[in-house]
């Protein structure tokens, strides 16, 4: 027969034990050896203040979720994730702190009722408006010759980017693009032979895209979520080919125009100071004019308090704090 002390102290710490089983909370109560500790730890008078003091101002801390929805001019735009409290673990957090007057605030993401996912088959041209992030896109189709330099600033202002490759480059530069992946970027799909794809029959967008993810997955061993159709140019079949070869067709905000000749990089820095804002996609291109305007273009974006990541980031309806978070376990 278990005494009813110890029978007590049992209960009491499986009960806590279904509270603190989130990660968040289980990383911060570090120096817990067990269960009845982990009870004792979460049970003290202090911990019993801070938690009253944490549920009556969790409500100043909630943010409600955005839902995804189709703009009439800009298409698919992504949802973004609210947050709220997530009181046992600010506790926790709070606890294992030398100011325990100060609350060490732990959140939850709070997905929305409507996703990406759920306004089917659209194009996509930038992320939630209310996100304060952007993302560097290049469109690789030719020559190797400035990628180098681009991937040392990149890597110098901790940047990372979405490169969509052109499958007849990737065919002819394995290792270059090897590098690209080696340094953390993503990477998405641009066809194959950079064709005009409204004007080619379906099966010839089926054998474009295909034939270049199958590239992608067999040099680089990962997939693409994002298709970047050459020169912008798609039309509503372009998008269902695309969606069956699971990915979602991804067009762009700003058009720094890097390609052409007359563009100088001056003009490319000025272009994204003005109109850079919250969830703008950058196109780019591996030009000697872009590694010139690059350094400046993403510090005109940090002056703006925006973060600089993915195209997947960007779209994603994760919080950008939580996305940093998440880099640095």
């Amino acid at each position: 027969m278990i005494p009813m002390r110890v029978a007590a102290l049992i209960l009491s710490a499986v009960f806590v034990v279904l509270i603190v089983q989130s990660p968040p909370v289980i990383s911060y109560i570090t120096s817990v050896k067990n269960e009845q500790d982990v009870a004792v730890f979460m049970q003290t008078d202090e911990a019993r203040r801070i938690r009253e003091q944490v549920i009556k101002e969790a409500p100043k801390h909630y943010i409600k979720p955005v839902d995804a929805r189709v703009d009439r001019v800009w298409k698919a735009i992504p949802g973004l994730n609210g947050r709220e409290v997530d009181v046992e673990a600010t506790v926790a957090k709070t606890l294992k702190q030398k100011n325990k007057n100060q609350i060490a605030w732990v959140y939850r993401e709070i997905p929305p009722q409507k996703t990406l996912e759920d306004l089917g088959i659209e194009p996509i041209y930038r992320g939630n408006e209310r996100k304060k992030s952007a993302a560097i896109m290049v469109n690789v189709a030719w020559g190797t010759e400035h990628l180098p330099a681009m991937l040392k600033i990149l890597a110098q202002e901790k940047v990372k980017a979405t490169f969509f490759l052109d499958g007849s480059w990737l065919s002819k530069h394995p290792e270059e693009a090897k590098k690209i992946v080696q340094a953390g970027h993503e990477i998405g799909n641009h066809a194959y032979s950079h064709p005009l794809m409204s004007q080619v029959s379906r099966e010839r967008m089926i054998k474009e895209i295909s034939r270049t993810e199958k590239l992608i997955q067999e040099t680089l061993q990962v997939r693409s979520k994002w298709f970047a159709p050459p020169a912008g140019d798609f039309n509503r079949l372009v998008l269902e080919v695309a969606h069956q070869q699971k990915m979602k067709t991804v067009l762009w905000t700003l058009d720094t125009v890097d390609w052409k000749k007359t563009s100088s990089p001056e003009m490319m820095i000025r272009k994204i100071e003005k109109h850079v804002s919250p969830g703008t996609l950058i196109l780019t291109h591996p030009t000697d004019r872009t590694v010139k305007a690059l350094p400046q273009i993403i510090r005109a974006v940090k002056r703006e308090g925006i973060k600089l990541g993915t195209v997947s980031d960007v779209l994603s309806s994760k919080r950008v704090d939580m996305i940093e978070e998440d880099r640095q376990i």
